[in-house]
Formats: structure tokens, C-alpha cells, sequence
């Protein structure tokens, strides 16, 4: 599993104006080709009307899956363009769909390569894009002596608390980033004195701004 990878935040949508031909940039996370044929498939419904709806997307740890679709523009100039703006911004399990209605002016190879990409950049900060970094789960059980004392220091710590259960025992869980388990496991026992027992749970993928 990959420890950590950049990808659009959320769905969203730009539209510029090149020579009286709108183009509308709809870009969004997708994380199997399913998704990635579901949302081109409802663009398209959405803009029937459209002259041209091409498309791009890029699916999977290694890009294994990536399909640029001109979908009636010239051969090279719509989808691998708007390709080419996930890629150069390292971006996995994304797909962008530039919807254009024609404004009567052609724009020639040149002008549509650089109006795709630009339409596909737009789309891209608009929907914004976040780091998801790979963190294990770790549980921590200590005594209910020991609890005020860890709690406060892992509050002050770079690792994000979880939640805290309470029962016999206490149990603090912890986000740590798979490349620091070593580390909170060696800060841990020398902060309760190798009385904490620490498991590695699950692992979960947690959001930061780019």
C-alpha cells in the first residue's frame, strides 16, 4: 500500500471562454475505473447538448489505469492535453471531463491543446488537492495513574489522537505515520516507563492541504 499520494479534494468545476467556445473543467476523485466511467457518464448526460465532453482520467498506486478520450476533437489535442495536467501535478485517482460548446471559431491543434490543458488546470484548483498520507492506528493501554500524563503529552505531540476508551484499563488510540511507528513505540515505553502496552491496529489514510 502506498504511504502517501496527492489527489483532488473534492468535485469541482471551472468554465473559461476561448474565441466564444466555452469550456466547462468537471473534475473529481475516483478511485476505480468504475467511478471514473460513472462520472464521465454523467457529464455527459448533464451537458447532451455539448459539441465535444472529452475526458481523462488516471486510476491506481502506479497510474496503471490512464485513458485520454478527444471524443470527436483531433486525434491528440483534448484528451492527452488534459492528461498530461493530472500527471504534472502528480495526481492518483482523479478524473477531469472539459465539456466544450462550440463557439464558431475554430482554435486549430495548438489552440485546442493549450485551451483542454488550460480548461483542465482550472478544473483542478478548483476542486482543490490534498496529500492523503498512510498512518497506522496505534492503541495504547495504560493505568488510569498514568492517564493524565500521557494524554497531555500526546496532545502536544505531532501525532493526532483518535479517541480515548475507558474501561478496566484506558486505551488512547493514535495516528502515526507508517514511516514513525519505531519512533512512538520507543517515545512510548520510555514515556510510562515500559508500562504501556502499544498494538498497531489498522491502517487509515488522513487528509492534508496542499
Amino acid at each position: 500500500m502506498r504511504p502517501d499520494y496527492q489527489t483532488v479534494k473534492q468535485q469541482g468545476e471551472a468554465e473559461i471562454v476561448i474565441s466564444k467556445s466555452r469550456f466547462i473543467a468537471s473534475v473529481k476523485r475516483t478511485e476505480s475505473e468504475e467511478e471514473a466511467l460513472e462520472f464521465i457518464r454523467q457529464i455527459k448526460q448533464e451537458h447532451a447538448s455539448a459539441t465535444h465532453n472529452c475526458s481523462a482520467y488516471l486510476i491506481g498506486e502506479h497510474d496503471h489505469i490512464q485513458k485520454a478520450n478527444d471524443d470527436g476533437e483531433p486525434s491528440g489535442t483534448a484528451g492527452v492535453p488534459m492528461l498530461e495536467v493530472l500527471k504534472k501535478q502528480g495526481l492518483k485517482d482523479a478524473t477531469v471531463v472539459v465539456t466544450r460548446y462550440f463557439g464558431g471559431i475554430k482554435l486549430g491543434g495548438g489552440g485546442l491543446i493549450r485551451a483542454y490543458g488550460r480548461s483542465a488546470s482550472e478544473g483542478v484548483a478548483a476542486a482543490g488537492i490534498v496529500e492523503r498520507r498512510l498512518h497506522s492506528t496505534m492503541e495504547v493501554t495504560v493505568d488510569y495513574t498514568a492517564l493524565g500524563k500521557v494524554e497531555n503529552e500526546v496532545r502536544q505531540s505531532r501525532w493526532p489522537l483518535d479517541r480515548i476508551d475507558y474501561g478496566e484499563h484506558v486505551m488512547l488510540s493514535v495516528f502515526v505515520p507508517v514511516g514513525e511507528v519505531g519512533d512512538f513505540r520507543d517515545w512510548m515505553a520510555d514515556l510510562t516507563n515500559g508500562q504501556g502496552e502499544v498494538v498497531e491496529g489498522e491502517k487509515i489514510f488522513l487528509e492534508f492541504s496542499v
